[in-house]
């Protein structure tokens, strides 16, 4: 049931380094300049999260609200996407990002190398109208190859990949199964990859997943000895606020 792991990788026994939110350590969360921070740092994927406004934009934040983010107030399913543009998302991280704006997914895409690996996390399904909002991008600006759109929601996910077979769906989850490769069959469509807490899963676990041909890219691991004992059980990617930090270690 689950599809061969072809996630792009120079050397099978690395994994990618995938910058959560971009280089959510170093710059402001979901943003290009964190995105392209990313890049810059030698990630091979980047991970971000989508909400949809109120006129219908795929708007890249992790909160339904701008609250945390941002100098404004507000939830964004009840917000226009030009009022969402004229927010400060990169002040309260620090003052050299200020007027950095929160950008809307078909920004990112266009930003970032069409080669780069990008995934994409559902936050909410809003009635089933971000999933072919999101295909119907995914499509037109002819990412469907570079995309893994992953959710813990994971009826938008069985939703997702009806509407698209060919689109790569990934499960992300914080429990420690008794049989992780069992989970991916519960959908009764091919899952790409897991997301799992990396707390929640241990190296026999990754290994027998890799087996079962899913990619494992557990999330968020920032300290160094996490990363070394990922590396070591053999993840297919880790996901970190740090890809620099990361970069260095795999490429030792």
């Amino acid at each position: 049931m689950n599809e061969p792991v072809n996630a792009p990788q120079s050397d099978a026994r690395k994994p990618l380094v995938i910058g959560h939110r971009g280089a959510a350590g170093e710059a402001p969360e979901n943003t290009l300049a964190s995105f392209l921070l990313a890049a810059e740092q030698g990630a091979d994927a980047v991970e971000l999260d989508i909400h949809l406004s109120a006129d219908g934009k795929l708007v890249v934040c992790h909160d339904a609200t701008v609250d945390r983010t941002s100098d404004g107030r507000g939830t964004i399913h009840r917000m226009s996407g030009d009022e969402l543009k004229r927010l400060d998302a990169g002040s309260w991280f620090s003052a050299a990002y200020a007027g950095e704006r929160i950008p809307f997914l078909d920004e990112v895409f266009e930003a970032l190398p069409a080669h780069m690996l990008i995934n994409v996390e559902i936050k909410h399904s809003y009635g089933r109208q971000i999933e072919p909002k999101l295909i119907e991008l995914m499509r037109r600006m002819n990412r469907v190859e570079t995309v893994i759109v992953s959710s813990f929601e994971h009826k938008s996910l069985l939703h997702l990949k009806r509407l698209a077979p060919d689109v790569k769906i990934g499960l992300l989850y914080s429990s420690d199964f008794v049989d992780h490769p069992a989970v991916a069959q519960t959908t009764g469509v091919p899952v790409y990859s897991l997301h799992p807490n990396f707390r929640h899963i241990g190296k026999e676990d990754i290994q027998a997943s890799v087996r079962a041909g899913l990619a494992v890219y557990p999330y968020t691991i920032n300290e160094e000895i996490d990363m070394r004992q990922a590396i070591e059980a053999g993840a297919s990617g880790i996901i970190t606020d740090f890809p620099a930090r990361l970069r260095t270690l795999v490429d030792a």
